[in-house]
């Protein structure tokens, strides 16, 4: 292999990274504030924002409490993010319909989390 030729290819996700994705999606996708979700999980906004973008390894515990506030239970989150890892995109839009939290949490999902990957 020739030392002078580049490495194009894009480094796989962090853990990290992969779990904020998840967590942004179904934020967005329920049309849920930073805010919002800060107020009901009691994390703050500025670190579930650092969660979001990656750059933050939150405990279990930060984890589910963002999580129940978007209607998820925290097994679903880890296999989403676990599904995200080196798979390049992630929809989340058949865990639910946008815009269904109001001021209470999401409904918890039943069964499987079902999600779509793209390349």
């Amino acid at each position: 292999m020739d030392a002078h030729r580049e490495d194009h290819r894009t480094p796989p996700l962090l853990w990290r990274e992969a779990l904020g994705r998840v967590l942004r999606l179904r934020r967005t996708d329920l049309a849920l504030t930073l805010a919002a979700v800060s107020r009901r999980s009691g994390v703050s906004t500025q670190y579930l924002s650092e969660v979001e973008r990656g750059l933050k390894d939150p405990s279990s515990e930060v984890i589910e409490a963002i999580a129940v506030v978007l209607g998820l239970e925290l097994p679903q989150v880890l296999v989403l993010a676990a599904s995200d890892l080196g798979q390049g995109s992630l929809q989340l839009s058949a865990l639910g319909s946008p815009g269904r939290a109001t001021a209470a949490p999401a409904a918890p999902l039943r069964g499987r989390a079902q999600l779509s990957l793209a390349a």
